[in-house]
Formats: structure tokens, C-alpha cells, sequence
């Protein structure tokens, strides 16, 4: 255990980091699969964006990595033209 002040106000941030950084990624895996399971084209090309976006944000802040995001909305605009065609 730690006995420092400052290494205990550092566990307690990373302990809220994680959760926050739990949160998001898992909220935006259940959009990439609903985006996935949907058979509606135009509900698929409202969902693109938003979804993009959230990826985006999460590689920002370095929760997944920026190739993995880029290889994610890649997939995901793909399949929306295919739906779509």
C-alpha cells in the first residue's frame, strides 16, 4: 500500500480514470455491434457518424489505438455500403 499522500490521491485518479475509460469503450463496442447487426440502410448512415466519432474520441485520448480506430471505421464504412448497395 502506498504511503505517500500524494501516491494514494493517485490511486484514487486512476481508479476513476478506469472506470470512465471502461464506460466509454464498452458504450461505444454495443453502437459498433448494433451498427453491425442492422439491416437499415438508413438508419446504418445516421449511425456512421456518430459512432465515428465516439471511435475517434476514444483514440484521441488514447483509450484504444489510432490504427485500430482507423481500422474500425474502415470496416464499419464499408459495411454501411454494402448494406446500403
Amino acid at each position: 500500500m502506498a504511503n505517500h499522500k500524494s501516491a494514494l490521491k493517485r490511486i484514487r485518479n486512476s481508479e476513476v480514470k478506469r472506470l470512465r475509460n471502461k464506460y466509454q469503450h464498452k458504450t461505444v463496442r454495443n453502437l459498433i455491434k448494433k451498427l453491425r447487426g442492422t439491416e437499415d440502410a438508413k438508419e446504418a448512415q445516421t449511425l456512421l457518424p456518430t459512432v465515428a466519432s465516439m471511435i475517434d474520441k476514444l483514440a484521441k485520448k488514447n483509450i484504444i489505438h489510432q490504427n485500430k480506430a482507423a481500422n474500425l471505421k474502415s470496416k464499419l464504412a464499408r459495411k454501411v455500403t454494402a448494406v446500403s448497395a
